[in-house]
């Protein structure tokens, strides 16, 4: 028998291979490509020098203005402000997975055959995402006027593009076999989505739901800037009336509340998953 030697070391070794002509133009141009963006862009947004050398002090000036917080304006306008906050990204997480899971199903292709209908549940959550949470706040702002409604629908149209196209994605990375065994033993299209793909897709499921709420607990944040409700309407309040140290207190608390939804976010996600 002929004693084969491999050598431990030939699997680390690099295999350096020159590049083509035409793959060589092609990095450059790609190159070329960023480099004019990136100075056209430049070029098109007016700047001024003057309010850019003078950023610094300015910001220097805001922070002395700033501390000390005054903590006295927490209760009750801050908090009934926080609490308001916290109803608005929970109900608008709520509402968005009633809207965002039809839309899941019809865009999963393992799920939905149909091809159109497939497309057409894609476009919905593209639409969904491509516009900003402060948009959503204008419209519906527009709708219902200022308040914190404007705000959950925001919230909630918003999500339906992220928590839809994570949910499509789990149900067409779920095996088939259950399914074809439901099928098999006769069971309804009900009976193979609810035993077949929920067990696959519910930790899926729960993570998407609590990232979701801690992202929209940030999000509604900002929506009272546009009249949506919650803290920001508070903010907004305080930055108009150079209220300062308001700002300050209406800043930590808001710290604070994303803190702690962190924490028990990530730990339900440990105990859930």
């Amino acid at each position: 028998m002929n004693s084969i030697t491999h050598d431990p070391v030939a699997p680390l070794r690099r295999e350096w291979q020159r590049h083509t002509p035409a793959q060589r133009i092609s990095r450059w141009l790609v190159w070329l490509a960023c480099v004019a963006a990136v100075v056209w862009a430049v070029r098109s947004i007016d700047i001024i020098p003057e309010f850019l050398a003078d950023a610094p002090e300015q910001m220097g000036d805001m922070l002395v203005r700033m501390w000390p917080p005054e903590l006295s304006h927490y209760y009750p306008e801050v908090h009934n402000a926080l609490i308001e906050t916290l109803h608005i990204a929970t109900l608008g997480t709520v509402f968005c997975f009633i809207l965002a899971v039809p839309l899941a199903l019809l865009a999963a292709r393992n799920i939905c055959t149909i091809r159109p209908i497939n497309a057409l549940a894609q476009l919905g959550l593209v639409a969904s995402r491509s516009v900003n949470s402060l948009v959503w706040a204008l419209l519906f702002v527009a709708i219902f006027g200022p308040g914190p409604a404007a705000g959950v629908f925001a919230i909630a149209f918003r999500s339906v593009g992220f928590v839809g196209k994570l949910l499509a994605e789990a149900l067409e990375e779920t095996a088939p076999g259950p399914r074809e065994a439901l099928r098999a033993a006769g069971a309804p299209w009900g009976s193979e989505l609810l035993k077949g793909v929920w067990p696959q897709v519910q930790p899926a499921f729960w993570g998407i739901a609590l990232f979701r709420w801690d992202i929209n607990v940030r999000e509604s944040a900002v929506l009272g800037l546009v009249g949506a409700g919650g803290i920001g309407l508070v903010l907004d309040d305080a930055i108009n009336f150079f209220q300062w140290p308001r700002v300050a207190t209406v800043l930590l608390a808001v710290l604070v509340v994303v803190l702690l939804a962190e924490i028990i976010v990530t730990r339900i996600r440990a105990r859930l998953i």
